[in-house]
């Protein structure tokens, strides 16, 4: 894999592509949003009304699953899922590696959903509520709900490690026995897997999320005390 490749030396320290290319999205994304909302008009022509099509259908699908909590958490899954959709394809351009088939990136990622499921369930229950449910419904599963915390970590990590990689193979090797014969349905299929693999790390953090939060759904807008 290319990932791994150095391109950039400053003294002891490498700068590998993954790195490189990963933020280099980072400031794609930073710069389009900072110029995508600098003339928002209340007559919104097509790009901004495709624009917002795409925030509703973010804010739904995390109504879905938290409901009243879709503006408090937009900012985090939308940003995962926009990262990661940008990520993915990555692996279409020639010669470059998509940042999410290496286990350095998604565990990254997944670090990021383990301390957010944490802060949003010490800030909708305080401390004592929320370390109040390792123990439910018995002490005795406090080994277990620890073990748990950490398992799913991993395991959100090493899921799509695992299916960008495998993908980016599978690729490859149809490359290298059909040549060029196939590149359409190879490309669709890399489109789709992509998108796929965005919603379903952004459900999965989402049910984490979800999972750290015992209070009573709120309507939007109304932040904790």
């Amino acid at each position: 894999m290319n990932g791994a490749s150095i391109v950039l030396q400053l003294g002891p320290f490498g700068i590998s592509t993954t790195v490189f290319t990963t933020w280099a999205l980072m400031a794609a994304l930073t710069f389009a949003s900072w110029a995508i909302t600098r003339h928002l008009s209340m007559d919104p022509g097509r790009w901004q009304s495709t624009l917002e099509g795409i925030v509703v259908a973010m804010q739904d699908a995390i109504e879905a699953i938290l409901p009243g909590r879709s503006l408090e958490l937009l900012p985090l899954i939308g940003t995962l899922w926009l990262y990661l959709v940008c990520a993915n394809l990555v692996g279409l351009i020639p010669q470059q590696s998509s940042p999410t088939a290496e286990i350095s990136v998604t565990a990254g990622l997944a670090l990021i959903v383990f301390f957010a499921s944490h802060w949003f369930g010490i800030r909708s229950d305080g401390w004592s509520g929320y370390l109040r449910h390792y123990l439910s419904p018995s002490i005795l599963l406090l080994p277990f709900n620890l073990i748990s915390e950490l398992t799913r970590t991993l395991a959100l990590a090493v899921r799509l490690f695992g299916n960008m990689m495998s993908l980016q193979l599978a690729a490859l090797l149809v490359l290298l026995v059909a040549g060029l014969l196939v590149p359409v349905p190879l490309l669709l299929l890399h489109v789709v897997e992509a998108l796929v693999q965005a919603y379903i790390f952004g459900v999965l953090a989402l049910v984490y999320i979800a999972g750290g939060i015992e209070s009573q759904p709120r309507p939007n807008g109304v932040t904790p005390s």
